[in-house]
C-alpha cells in the first residue's frame, strides 16, 4: 500500500481537485450549445476531444472516493460530460466528419469543419468518442439516451474507414500532423501526409471499437456488437503483425509509405512485399497494447522491461513521453505543438499503470502510482497548483499551471491500487484477445 508520504500528497491533491473541479466545468457558449468540460490553465473555453474524455473518467473516480451524499456535484459533472458529446455531435459533418475540437468563437462552425468543407482532410476525432459515450453512460447506469447517437457513430466509424484506413496493411493512418494527441511525435510530426500508422491511433481505436460493441449490445442489437468485437480483434492482429518489433521487443508506429516505385524498366523484378517499415522511435504508446488488453504475456513481459529501463523510459517520476536516449529527447516549453519529447504527463503515467494493473504488475504499478503523486504534490508544496507537464529529471513544471484535466489520474491510480474498480470497466466489457506466451 501507499507510504505515508504518497498519502500526505494524495490528500493534498484531492483537496486541490475539489477546490477546482468545478472551475473546468464550462457553461454553454457561442457554437458549443451544451456545458462542456475544459483542461483548465491557457485551454479555458474549448473542448477538446481525448481531453474531454480523461477529464470525464478522472471526475468519475474522483466522485466516487468523496461523500456520496454529495449529489450536486456527480449531477453536474455528467450534465457537463454528457455535453461534451452533445457538443461534437452538434459539429458532425453530413459526411461524418467531426472535428478534434471545437473552439469557443462567434463563426458557424469550428475552423477545422470549414477547412473540411473546402476539400482540405485533416485529421478528424481522435478515437474516444464511443469511449466517452460509454463512459458516461455507464457511470450513470443510462444507455437509453445513446440511442439516437447510433447513425451518427456508424458515419463517424465510416468516415474513418473511407479516409484513413490503410487498406494495404489494414492500419490507420493519420492525415497530417495536427492535433494527434500526442502533439511532435517524430513518427508523425513532419513526415508526409497518410505516411504514418501512429500506435497512439491504432491503439486507441481497438478500445473505440469495443466500446462501440459495448453501446450497441447495450442498446440491443447483438450482431454489431459481435461485428465491431470483431473489428478490434481484427486490427488488434494487425498491429501485432505490423507494430511489433520481435527484435527490440517493442511497439512501435509503422511507416505505410511503402511501394515499389517504378521508372520505365527499372524495379521489374523483385518488389516490395512488405506491408510496412516500422518507425524505430521508442514513445509511450507503445505500451498501449498493455491498456487495451491484447499484448501476449511474453511482450508485457518485454514491456514491463521497457518501463523499468531508467535509460530510456523510467524516470524518478514516471514514465518518459520519449525515451530518454532518442536523439529528439527535448523538456523545453511549447505549445501548439505541445511538448511531447519527453517531459512526464500524468496521463502516460496511468495509461501505463492501467496496463500494469492488467498484466498483474501490481508492485511495479504502485511505484508508479508513488512516483506520480510525488510530482504532483511536489509541484503543490512548491507552486501552489499543478501544471500540464513536467521535467522527466527534476520533476519541476514546464510550463501551464492551473492545468487540471487528465492530472486528476494521479487519484485514479490509488483508488485503484485500493481495489475500484478503473473507469475503463465502463468503456468495454473484459479484453477478450488472447494473451498466450510467446516465448
Amino acid at each position: 500500500m501507499l507510504d505515508q508520504t504518497s498519502l500526505r500528497y494524495e490528500a493534498a491533491l484531492r483537496a486541490y481537485v475539489g477546490a477546482n473541479l468545478r472551475g473546468v466545468l464550462k457553461s454553454p457558449k457561442a457554437c458549443l450549445r451544451h456545458p462542456f468540460i475544459d483542461p483548465g490553465s491557457i485551454y479555458d473555453g474549448n473542448l477538446w476531444d481525448w481531453d474531454s474524455f480523461w477529464a470525464t473518467y478522472g471526475a468519475f473516480s474522483f466522485l466516487e472516493s468523496r461523500d456520496p451524499s454529495d449529489g450536486a456535484l456527480r449531477d453536474l459533472v455528467i450534465e457537463h460530460a454528457e455535453g461534451n458529446i452533445r457538443n461534437f455531435f452538434d459539429h458532425q459533418l453530413s459526411d461524418g466528419y467531426i472535428p478534434m475540437m471545437v473552439e469557443v468563437s462567434d463563426k458557424v462552425e469550428p475552423y477545422l469543419n470549414a477547412r473540411h468543407r473546402e476539400g482540405r482532410l485533416m485529421n478528424m476525432h481522435k478515437p474516444f468518442l464511443c469511449q466517452q459515450l460509454a463512459l458516461v453512460s455507464g457511470y450513470k447506469g443510462d444507455f437509453s439516451w445513446a440511442a439516437p447517437f447510433r447513425p451518427a457513430l456508424e458515419k463517424y466509424f465510416g468516415r474513418y474507414e473511407a479516409d484513413y484506413l490503410n487498406a494495404n496493411c489494414g492500419l490507420y493512418a493519420w492525415a497530417d500532423d495536427i492535433m494527434i494527441g500526442m502533439d511532435n511525435d517524430p513518427a508523425t510530426f513532419g513526415r508526409p501526409p497518410f505516411s504514418t500508422a501512429n500506435m497512439f491511433l491504432n491503439g486507441f481505436m481497438v478500445m473505440e471499437m469495443r466500446a462501440m460493441a459495448l453501446i450497441l449490445g447495450k442498446l440491443g442489437d447483438a450482431d454489431a456488437e459481435a461485428l465491431y468485437e470483431r473489428k478490434a480483434s481484427a486490427l488488434a492482429g494487425r498491429i501485432q503483425a505490423e507494430c511489433w518489433d520481435p527484435r527490440d521487443r517493442f511497439f512501435y508506429s509503422a511507416d505505410v509509405d511503402v511501394r515499389t516505385r517504378q521508372f520505365d524498366w527499372f524495379h521489374k523484378g523483385l518488389g516490395v512485399f512488405w506491408k510496412t517499415l516500422p518507425i524505430k522511435v521508442r514513445a509511450w504508446t507503445g505500451f498501449l497494447p498493455l491498456a487495451a488488453g491484447f499484448a501476449e504475456a511474453g511482450q508485457a513481459a518485454s514491456l514491463l522491461a521497457h518501463a523499468r529501463d531508467q535509460a530510456t523510459f523510467r524516470s524518478p517520476f514516471g514514465i518518459a513521453s520519449l525515451a530518454m536516449d532518442e536523439k529528439m529527447f527535448n523538456v523545453e516549453a511549447t505549445n501548439n505543438p505541445s511538448n511531447w519529447l519527453g517531459p512526464i504527463w500524468i496521463v502516460v503515467n496511468y495509461v501505463v499503470f492501467r496496463g500494469l494493473m492488467n498484466y498483474g504488475y501490481k508492485d511495479e504499478a504502485e511505484a508508479l502510482c508513488r512516483e506520480t503523486l510525488a510530482l504532483l504534490g511536489g509541484d503543490l508544496e512548491r507552486t501552489g497548483t499543478i501544471h500540464e507537464y513536467y521535467d522527466p529529471h527534476t520533476g519541476l513544471a514546464v510550463m501551464n499551471g492551473g492545468f487540471i484535466n487528465w492530472n486528476i489520474l494521479a487519484l485514479n491510480m490509488a483508488d485503484e491500487l485500493r481495489g475500484a474498480a478503473p473507469m475503463s470497466a465502463f468503456c468495454a466489457r473484459e479484453a477478450s484477445f488472447p494473451r498466450k506466451f510467446d516465448d
